[in-house]
């Protein structure tokens, strides 16, 4: 995409309308506006619009809807899969200083917020408040709410509480034409038509720009247990994960499994990350439990956990006995957040697929991939509880990693397992050429209708997710 011939007048009335501090042009722009973490090249936006108001968000729309121009939403620019890219020739529209928790309702337990605010401080808001916000990412200090929902963010949690969706009963919208819909609803039963909420959640700002939220709140833990086990085999894992459901059922708020070659990685490579289990084991599951009564709920947990030893599910295993204990047993699992820097430039995957077929599927995808790219390192570990595995892969010392052969590998395998081609990252620039191995051509042909009905110009993020012109031409 080359820039629109009007974009200069697009930027001169977006700068008579806004002050000099809100829109960015020329050596202004932010490197932070430039890429976000998908490693894609980076790019300079023809300028970087920064309201601090919904209304702000709107205008700006309307401005750039008038001329014709594109627009690409950003948040915390922590995005996997290019949907915050900047493109060429389009104009940012950064919600950096769309921030702020502007109330929390006890009698509702709901919490409005404003886009731009990041996880971390609408979780001790919460906290402080006396709730819970359930989600939970890596990238929770920077990573912006309305990209949460954007992407329809997943995290550690969704076993218990669901994808982000699941946390929200309002939403306001800037649309392509610059209207604000304002739906702030705070009530869980609303059945008044349309829920157009879930339009948007998910959309990566395709179809709209999400400005506010009403979020669910939860009540706060009171007791969290955890456990960190060696398993011997995948059948194991299974049944130990049907047994966490029926036995600690409510009190289940996390299901992490981690295979041997993702152990290695995350415990030998990664420095200050020890184990809590020693020996060799075929899988690593973290079980993590949440309760109100400590007595009661770490009993209950003890007990579960003893009759799996019985059983045989378990063949080892480590108990945490304070806060610091999971923390320990968590940085197992959150030290792919270091691979980059351990293991150097990698390829990074978000799959889902039927639990039963995660480990046939990693045995599958792990021979592909060394038989068809010499010298290929892939590690498999993911919330399995969720049906979402991650895998890293790559060719270590490579000067460039040969993605797309591995890409291809990768998504082919998901294609012939019934997966998903994303799980919770979204699909952005760089998976959209796969989103046909897991959706059907009338699922992308209603996409493309929606998509054509709320942005009939195609200027809100043109190029992700869904192709207006491809979509046509099929």
């Amino acid at each position: 995409m080359t820039a629109h011939p009007r974009a200069g007048d697009c930027i001169e009335a977006l700068c008579a309308k806004f002050d000099r501090n809100t829109v960015l042009v020329g050596e202004d722009i932010p490197a932070r506006n430039m890429a976000d973490t998908s490693f894609l090249p980076r790019l300079r936006p023809l300028a970087v619009v920064r309201p601090d108001t919904p209304q702000g968000v709107a205008d700006a729309l309307a401005i750039c809807s008038a001329h014709g121009v594109a627009v690409v939403p950003q948040g915390g620019m922590t995005g996997l899969a290019g949907g915050a890219h900047p493109i060429e020739g389009a104009i940012a529209l950064s919600l950096e200083r769309l921030q702020g928790i502007e109330e929390i309702d006890r009698a509702a337990a709901t919490m409005t917020v404003r886009a731009g605010t990041p996880l971390e401080v609408i979780q001790k808001v919460a906290d402080d408040a006396g709730f819970f916000i359930p989600l939970d990412l890596g990238a929770r200090g920077s990573c912006a709410i309305g990209g949460n929902l954007g992407t329809n963010a997943g995290g550690n949690r969704v076993i218990r509480y669901g994808m982000a969706r699941e946390m929200v009963l309002g939403i306001e919208v800037a649309l392509a034409d610059g209207t604000l819909m304002t739906s702030l609803n705070k009530m869980i039963k609303n059945n008044a038509g349309f829920d157009l909420k879930q339009l948007f959640i998910g959309s990566e700002g395709t179809l709209g720009v999400i400005t506010r939220t009403v979020l669910r709140l939860h009540p706060q833990p009171g007791c969290t247990m955890a456990a960190l086990c060696g398993v011997d085999d995948y059948e194991s894992v299974v049944k130990l994960l049907s047994g966490a459901r029926r036995g600690l059922g409510p009190l289940l708020s996390a299901f992490e499994v981690m295979w041997p070659d993702y152990w290695h990685a995350a415990t030998v490579r990664v420095p200050g990350v020890r184990r809590p289990v020693e020996g060799d084991h075929a899988f690593y599951v973290l079980v993590e439990a949440q309760g109100l009564d400590e007595k009661l709920d770490g009993e209950r947990f003890q007990t579960w956990l003893e009759s799996q030893f019985e059983t045989g599910l378990i063949a080892d295993a480590a108990i945490a006995q304070s806060k610091a204990d999971a923390l320990a047993f968590w940085r197992t699992r959150d030290a792919a957040g270091e691979f980059q820097t351990v293991l150097g430039p990698h390829c990074a995957f978000d799959i889902g697929l039927p639990v039963a077929a995660m480990d046939d599927f990693a045995q599958a995808c792990r021979s592909r991939l060394e038989a068809e790219v010499p010298g290929c390192l892939s590690v498999y570990y993911g919330h399995i509880g969720d049906g979402n595995l991650h895998i890293v892969a790559l060719v270590e010392g490579a000067a460039t990693q040969p993605s797309s052969r591995i890409n291809r590998i990768v998504y082919e395998t998901v294609r012939a397992f019934g997966g998903t081609v994303s799980a919770e990252h979204g699909i952005g620039t760089i998976k959209k050429p796969y989103l046909s191995f897991s959706r059907s051509p009338e699922e992308l042909a209603l996409m493309a209708t929606i998509k054509k009905a709320l942005d009939p110009h195609n200027i809100l993020n043109p190029g992700k997710v869904i192709d207006l012109k491809a979509e046509a031409a099929s």
